[in-house]
């Protein structure tokens, strides 16, 4: 990136869901409402649904990501956890198998995000230049974003972009535009400074689970995502505290298109994951970070040295594969299994913030190049180097 032009991410916002759900109660949820499900379809009798139940507990211990990885994570479907299953809204399984459909899901995901927006900008008086939005758990137009702009008349001041459907890695891809964005528009008002930019993510992964499939791949992928909801800008560098992007780069792994995908289904969205990826992964990461720090005027030794690396926790074994591979101790990933302790993976927010914790982090002194990583389908490795910067 031009020396001269290195604009920088603050102002980090973040908001829990409606609920956080202890990581052994999810699980046990997650094995009730599979068994509930099962009767359904089937015809079980108590006994025999109990039976099931203890199955799917028992499959969930040897491939879920259990408490010990993930303490938590956030909800905002009200379904999720309750002991009584006649309560639920999105998953009432004791009359639809799979829960509700695609459509009944869009609904409360559009519902959740407006108000979200709302909340979120209450208080803002000063419109953005522009809001990118980031998801890849629900679409609905106008979006949650159009329609603050609508309410708050800033519709002739504020440009909304929609980043959607790339998965973990999209909070990279987002700052890229972002940073075009930002450069695209002309420093005015005599202020000497651009209005910032505003990236927002919006992941609801909770809308996505569909009770029918018991294969452990899904329960896999049940035991490791949450929701979550985080703002941040990006802007010029004025001196105050953030992180001066310093250089950007994005890769396409070869013959690996099948290996993870994300697609609408009709009870919602279905993820597919092979257990291979942290493996293919882990063969191009070397290089990818060599070149991610040739283009900051950096080394990888420079770097193992003296970054922190701010890697998405896509589960526990994507940050050892990551640590292990480059050669880093435990203390250069610890910010990033935190985050994935605290709240689980969520999505595009979960790399946000982990960038928030390292903006708090008092051990991570100003000057610190901050290494950041995430992955996604294509299989797409992104990168981006940064500077703790105030």
């Amino acid at each position: 990136m031009n020396d001269a032009v290195r604009p920088v991410l603050s102002g980090f916002s973040m908001r829990r869901p409606l609920s956080e759900i202890p990581q052994d109660r999810a699980l046990d949820w997650v094995a009730s409402v599979h068994a509930a499900s099962e009767a359904t379809m089937k015809g079980l009798g108590d006994d025999e649904r109990q039976s099931f139940e203890s199955r799917t507990r028992r499959a969930i211990a040897r491939c879920g990501c259990g408490p010990g990885r993930i303490r938590s994570r956030g909800y905002s479907v009200p379904d999720v956890g309750r002991s009584n299953l006649d309560d639920s809204s999105i998953y009432d399984v004791r009359t639809l198998p799979h829960g509700q459909g695609s459509e009944a899901r869009t609904h409360f995901y559009a519902e959740r995000v407006t108000e979200y927006f709302e909340s979120e900008y209450a208080d803002v008086e000063t419109p953005p230049s522009d809001i990118i939005h980031v998801t890849c758990t629900g679409y609905a137009s106008p979006s949650g974003a159009q329609r603050l702009i609508a309410t708050k008349r800033w519709g002739d001041r504020t440009r909304v972009t929609h980043a959607y459907h790339m998965g973990c890695y999209a909070s990279l891809p987002a700052t890229r535009l972002a940073a075009g964005a930002l450069l695209s528009r002309p420093k005015s008002d005599g202020a000497g400074e651009r209005r910032p930019v505003d990236i927002v993510h919006t992941e609801l992964c909770s809308l996505h689970l569909d009770p029918t499939d018991h294969s452990l791949e899904q329960l896999l992928v049940h035991s490791l995502f949450g929701d979550g909801f985080i703002r941040y800008s990006l802007r010029d560098d004025d001196g105050r505290p953030g992180l001066r992007l310093v250089a950007e780069r994005e890769y396409v792994i070869p013959d690996s298109a099948e290996l993870m995908t994300w697609i609408a289904s009709d009870a919602g969205m279905k993820m597919t994951l092979a257990r291979d990826v942290p493996d293919r992964i882990a063969a191009y990461l070397i290089p990818f970070v060599e070149s991610l720090a040739a283009d900051g005027d950096r080394t990888l030794d420079d770097l193992r040295a003296n970054a922190v690396f701010a890697v998405h926790p896509g589960g526990p074994r994507i940050v050892d594969r990551v640590r292990d591979v480059l050669g880093l101790g435990e203390p250069s990933v610890e910010l990033s299994r935190g985050v994935l302790l605290d709240y689980g993976n969520m999505s595009s927010a979960t790399l946000p913030h982990v960038w928030m914790r390292v903006l708090a982090d008092e051990g991570t002194p100003a000057g610190t190049p901050v290494v950041s990583l995430a992955f996604g389908p294509g299989l797409t490795v992104c990168g981006a180097l940064f500077e703790k910067v105030g």
